[in-house]
């Protein structure tokens, strides 16, 4: 009942304040059940300056607790339920544009001397809020283990302590591993989620492209103001990167005692990669490889981005820091994969999409990681979690975000030739997914997930198709030996987009076909001598190649073609893709249940947005290419794709996306196909490499087969394996890898994308809920 208090209140009635703090028994839950939404709002329409003495007096009795070192439980108690009052009435504070600045504006006489105004009394209300929950978090006795052994009398003094050696767990830049506490656990995790609710300001501002608008509280929080930002940025990422969710290595431990150390690992996740979010496209910062955007004469270091937390992410350099980051990032994100083979003997985990966020931009802003991730085969145990949770994902229309970020990834491990390499190494772990049965390589896992997606996910992900078959091509010169499944899945999709009716349906959808001759020609060109089962699934549907060649262009076959579309509803016939039985243990990829809360996401830029296409050289070495320098796949395009900058996310554009993706309008008004449109791409279908191929093959194999009547491709596939076309074929084309480039358009989508998972993801208590928040827009399935 304390909130219904709308005649003012003198800022110096400690007698009144003090009630909002005094309870001993409270938990963040009691504190959002007795303060519903409702009187928040009408005190701040009402009463104004009852709720900024409100907001006042609680940040002051943070202060004082940091002061202090919160020696007494008293002390404790009163920290902690202005740290719950806080996180319940901030959002509401954030959702009133005229209050949005009331942080940021210095109360009159609030200086800690109370008389003189000095420069270090007039701080913003926002900046003592932040620096005294930095300063509690390394707070002796309450959020770390006080070193010193003695009486409360000669109690560390916070000011004077070094808050490097209170790091929370041993890992990146700390080795020792402090004794596990759980009260000092819980009372982290509620400053963390007071921290979270400061920065959560993001939400209620709407989407913009220019991602500079730098959050104010990430801005300060993570400058050369907080002398902790070093020692929190350290304890976030090992408190994270150690958690072992099976509880010491012993399966079904967890059952045996609560484990109150995941909550503490998700909050510091989701402040962790807020405070990450920095688009890295509009900055000098260094490229991390130490070279800099700069020139070759500043003999200075680059001053780095002001975003210490991004600023210690990118210089990262020791191998066993890399170690410990990557085995425990994998560890986590292959905890759902366990769950299926052993179910209930580990916790499962939930917070794989920070993780996943966290991963991204460990390797966006530090090369040396990336490198590092690449060098060995521990990369395909972050690669067989996100084909899981992609295929998993592929049929749910709340999880479209969780599916970007897994594709996301998975482009900018493929720029680099090693993953292509590593996709090599054949597939052993049988981790129940609702996929064909298959012996063969970790590229072929990859090849008949995306398979799955494109022919058995829902119609949102079409725009990943791009990216999905620009991972294909910029492994396929790598591939040593296709399986026959992954062969037959990949010309299936050949199938699939080369029909007229798809070709001249949309603007793009050309690319796709562009894309699947691409692989087939890097495969053939650079490793033909392992891919027998692809050569022999080629020569197999050779009449699609034909069809292709001899694809018309004149008005009346191009409305034919159109025509066809009525007679085949389904985008990709799910039929004669010869799946066969799904592996045994697994479970369908299943749709949302209806009435599940889902975020809205800005679109992503288009594929040659997010990409830049480089050269490799004989020597193996990538060269960036001039975009003029390239015959584009985009020529004869009108100004803007289909879906670049459509917003394909939100519940009231679906209708309308569905009507133009099949009346073929793009958003230059409405698109007919034309002959010149179809003859300008026609005659650039790389299709002279195949149609040698064939020339070559066709006629040996038909003889084979005449001469002993063979109807057993065992005996065809023997004698591709020994065949050789050296010296038949065409010159080989140089390798052309599209590489993933920040730009502001996917900085955008991370942030709406990674609050949105923080929204839904906070429910217990559910902070956010019901607020007016601008950033995404929340729907029901």
């Amino acid at each position: 009942q304390l909130f219904v208090f709308l005649q003012p209140v003198e800022a110096t009635d400690d007698a009144f304040w003090d009630q909002f703090w005094a309870d001993t028994a409270t938990s963040v839950q009691d504190v959002f059940a007795l303060v519903p939404a409702a009187e928040i709002r009408a005190v701040r329409e009402e009463s104004p300056s009852n709720l900024a003495t409100l907001c006042y007096k609680a940040v002051e009795k943070l202060v004082q607790g940091a002061e202090s070192g919160c020696h007494t439980e008293k002390e404790r108690q009163i920290v902690l339920n202005c740290c719950r009052l806080l996180t319940r009435i901030l959002p509401y504070i954030f959702e009133d544009p005229d209050w949005r600045g009331f942080f940021w504006s210095t109360v009159p006489g609030a200086g800690r001397g109370g008389g003189d105004e000095d420069d270090e009394n007039a701080r913003p209300l926002a900046e003592s809020l932040l620096l005294a929950v930095a300063d509690l978090l390394f707070c002796p006795d309450f959020t770390v283990q006080s070193h010193r052994k003695s009486t409360v009398d000669t109690a560390e003094d916070i000011h004077s302590i070094d808050s490097c050696e209170y790091i929370w767990e041993a890992g990146v830049g700390f080795a020792h591993s402090p004794q596990p506490n759980y009260i000092h656990d819980l009372n982290r995790t509620e400053l963390l989620k007071l921290l979270l609710t400061c920065f959560s300001e993001a939400m209620y501002l709407p989407p913009s492209s220019d991602s500079s608008n730098a959050n104010p509280w990430v801005q300060f929080f993570c400058s050369t103001e907080n002398r902790h930002a070093l020692p929190l940025f350290t304890s976030l990422l090992n408190i994270v990167c150690a958690y072992d969710p099976v509880g010491y290595g012993i399966p079904y431990n967890h059952l045996l005692f609560s484990d109150y150390r995941e909550p503490l690992v998700e909050e510091a996740a989701q402040v962790l990669i807020v405070t990450l979010d920095y688009d890295s496209s509009t900055s000098s910062s260094p490229t991390v490889d130490g070279t800099t955007t700069g020139t070759a004469m500043d003999d200075v270091d680059p001053p780095g981005p002001d975003n210490l937390f991004v600023n210690y992410l990118s210089r990262i350099h020791r191998e066993e820091d890399f170690q410990f980051i990557l085995k425990g990032v994998a560890r986590l994100l292959s905890n759902p994969l366990v769950q299926t083979y052993l179910p209930n003997s580990a916790k499962k985990i939930q917070f794989h999409q920070e993780l996943l966020v966290l991963f991204w931009k460990l390797c966006d802003f530090n090369k040396k990681f990336l490198f590092f991730v690449l060098k060995s085969s521990d990369v395909l145990d972050i690669l067989v979690p996100i084909l899981y949770f992609l295929n998993d994902a592929r049929a749910d229309q709340s999880r479209v975000g969780l599916m970007h970020i897994g594709v996301f990834i998975l482009l900018l491990l493929s720029g680099e030739r090693n993953f292509g390499v590593r996709l090599n190494k054949p597939y052993s772990v049988r981790v129940p997914m609702d996929i064909p049965v298959f012996t063969g390589t970790h590229a072929d896992l990859l090849i008949i997930v995306f398979h799955k997606i494109i022919t058995s996910g829902h119609q949102r992900l079409q725009p990943l198709f791009d990216c999905l078959l620009t991972i294909v091509v910029n492994v396929s010169p790598y591939l040593k030996s296709l399986s026959m499944v992954a062969a037959n899945k990949l010309l299936h999709l050949l199938e699939a987009f080369s029909t007229t009716w798809f070709l001249f349906s949309a603007v793009q959808n050309h690319h796709l076909v562009f894309f699947l001759l691409e692989v087939f020609n890097n495969i053939i060109q650079y490793q033909f001598d392992g891919n027998s089962n692809l050569v022999y699934a080629v020569i197999r549907k050779r009449n699609v190649f034909h069809q292709l060649a001899n694809l018309p262009t004149d008005s009346q076959a191009i409305q034919k073609g159109l025509q066809r579309r009525k007679k085949t509803p389904e985008p990709i016939s799910r039929t004669n893709s010869q799946d066969g039985v799904s592996m045994e243990g697994s479970r369908p990829a299943a749709p949302a249940e209806p009435g599940t809360l889902k975020t809205s996401l800005v679109a992503t830029p288009g594929i040659d947005k997010l990409t830049e296409k480089s050269q490799v050289s004989e020597d193996g070495t990538m060269r960036s290419l001039e975009p003029e320098s390239l015959q584009p796949l985009q020529e004869g395009n009108p100004p803007s794709a289909v879906n670049d900058g459509e917003p394909w996310s939100g519940e009231a554009s679906q209708p309308r996306r569905d009507r133009r993706r099949l009346s073929s309008a793009s958003s230059s008004g409405q698109w007919t196909p034309t002959p010149d449109w179809v003859m300008s791409w026609k005659s650039k279908l790389p299709l002279q490499t195949i149609m040698r191929l064939l020339q070559v093959l066709v006629p040996q194999v038909e003889k084979i087969c005449i001469d002993k009547g063979l109807t057993d491709e065992s005996e065809i596939l023997k004698f591709l394996q020994h065949g050789t076309l050296v010296g038949l074929l065409p010159v080989p084309h140089p390798i052309l890898i599209r590489k993933y480039q920040a730009n502001s358009g996917t900085a955008m989508w991370f942030r709406t994308y990674m609050w949105g998972v923080i929204y839904l993801r906070n429910v217990d208590p559910p902070i956010w809920y019901d607020t007016d928040v601008k950033l995404f827009e929340i729907q029901r399935v």
